[in-house]
């Protein structure tokens, strides 16, 4: 990891907005620039725990999905949905998590146009040992004061329903 710098760039970006006459929008371009400065920051701190398991982050909330259900397994177009991710990323996720044999696609049931992604017993075992390190290494070291986390939920939560990403 770098050294940190001296100042904000974050900061001297917004009073270079003031400075340039763009007062009314230069604290929510600190807000947002901020907000994804720090989505770097802690998908970089994810990737690094993942790492070792031989995955990523869109890999890890497959697995993590398909462990919550009581099948262990998921349409891939449903899967597609609930990550809130292109299909065709959902389809790289699998091709690569099936060639380390975590999951395996099959035929659904009852619906001859439909795939199901089904975990394996490895990729039951990997999920759960991801889990336990990243609640151990990230979550539960997330770098956000108890206090602030519950306020960053709901105003973040407020902001994705606003932006038509889920109705209540």
């Amino acid at each position: 990891m770098a050294a940190p710098l001296p100042r904000d760039p974050i900061a001297d970006a917004q009073r270079n907005w003031e400075q340039h006459g763009w007062q009314d929008v230069a604290a929510p371009m600190a807000a947002i620039t901020a907000i994804m400065r720090t989505q770097q920051i802690l998908l970089a701190r994810i990737e690094s725990v993942l790492k070792p398991f031989g995955l990523t982050f869109a890999r890890y909330e497959l697995l993590a999905l398909l462990s919550f259900t009581r099948s262990g397994a998921l349409p891939m177009n449903k899967a597609s949905a609930l990550l809130q991710v292109h299909p065709t990323s959902v389809t790289n996720a699998v091709d690569r998590l099936q060639d380390a044999g975590l999951v395996v696609r099959s035929p659904h049931p009852t619906d001859g146009r439909t795939t199901l992604i089904e975990l394996t017993a490895a990729g039951r075992t990997r999920a759960k040992s991801a889990t336990a390190v990243l609640n151990s290494e990230v979550f539960g070291q997330s770098g956000f004061a108890a206090g602030d986390v519950d306020q960053l939920v709901r105003i973040l939560g407020n902001f994705r329903r606003d932006a038509g990403d889920f109705s209540d």
